[in-house]
């Protein structure tokens, strides 16, 4: 059965690598982008949503802009990880779409409906300012790129996603919507390596492009992590749609910490209940690396 799904993103290597995966996956239709301030100013993720669509000859799908910044603070960018455009690497194509012109938060009310995925790869404005202003518009589930259990990246204690606007996410971790996590304990078990870019170098504009973002986003990650690959973040999200399996999950508790001197954005799992707060969010533990990332390779090479 597939599996409709909306995309809310802040691109972001990883968000483009994710959104292609999930256009390359039979397993999931993908209704609508959504974009948010994030990884760069909304101007530029939204260009860069056009351009991975463009790359990907799904100029049929729409986009909608949303928020320029969070719900009560001022916007941190990632230009220090995904460059001047969001995208630096490849040379990115002149783009013929236009997004729709609608407001992210009221278009995704719009497209939500029974059985829809939602998934946030961004910061959570757009899904808070949608669940305030349409409370009825509720996602089958969401699963989301976002938060750790333990270490940041951002800051020792916070996640990116989270931290950019944390009011939003802990608003959605209270909303009663099915929430899986996807966070750093996950994604950065499952590296993209040179070798997974050599892969794709020739596997077609899809491929070039892809394999020419790693180059650029692996160099981040080998300078400040001194890691031999990269964490595709965001495809994993995507990949748990399309195979639950890839990922172990807990039932847990999350807390958003959102006035803190040293821990603002940080998920606060409690895996062992100590806290006796319900569970509210499935928190991923573990990933099986190899086969998240021959999926990735493989589909993106398909789109050849």
């Amino acid at each position: 059965m597939t599996v409709p799904i909306v995309i809310d993103c802040d691109p972001g290597h990883d968000d483009a690598m994710a959104i292609l995966l999930a256009l390359a996956s039979p397993e999931l239709e993908v209704r609508a982008l959504t974009t948010v301030a994030g990884n760069q100013t909304l101007d530029k993720t939204t260009r860069n949503a056009l351009v991975v669509l463009e790359v990907a000859g799904r100029t049929d799908i729409p986009v909608a802009a949303g928020a320029d910044a969070p719900l009560r603070r001022e916007l941190h960018t990632a230009a220090h990880v995904h460059g001047v455009s969001g995208l630096d690497g490849p040379e990115l194509p002149e783009v013929s779409q236009r997004p729709v012109d609608a407001h992210a938060a009221d278009f995704l009310a719009e497209v939500i409906e029974p059985g829809v995925v939602l998934v946030p790869t961004g910061p959570l404005t757009n899904v808070a300012l949608m669940l305030q202003r349409h409370p009825d518009a509720r996602p089958d589930r969401i699963v989301w790129m976002g938060g750790a259990i333990a270490e940041g990246n951002i800051t020792p204690a916070a996640e990116f996603n989270a931290y950019v606007d944390p009011e939003a996410c802990a608003l959605v971790f209270a909303s009663g919507i099915p929430i899986t996590m996807i966070g750093l304990d996950v994604t950065h078990k499952a590296l993209f390596t040179r070798a997974h870019a050599d892969r794709l170098r020739g596997a077609g504009r899809a491929g070039t492009f892809v394999a020419e973002l790693s180059d650029f986003f692996q160099l981040f990650h080998e300078r400040s992590y001194r890691f031999d690959g990269s964490p595709i973040h965001d495809a994993v999200a995507v990949a748990q749609v399309i195979d639950p399996t890839l990922v172990e999950t807990r039932h847990a508790n999350v807390a958003v910490e959102t006035a803190s001197d040293f821990c603002d954005g940080r998920t606060v799992v409690d895996l062992r209940g100590v806290t006796q707060r319900e569970a509210n969010a499935d928190v991923g533990l573990d990933i099986d690396a190899p086969r998240f990332l021959e999926l990735l390779v493989e589909r993106i090479a398909s789109l050849a």
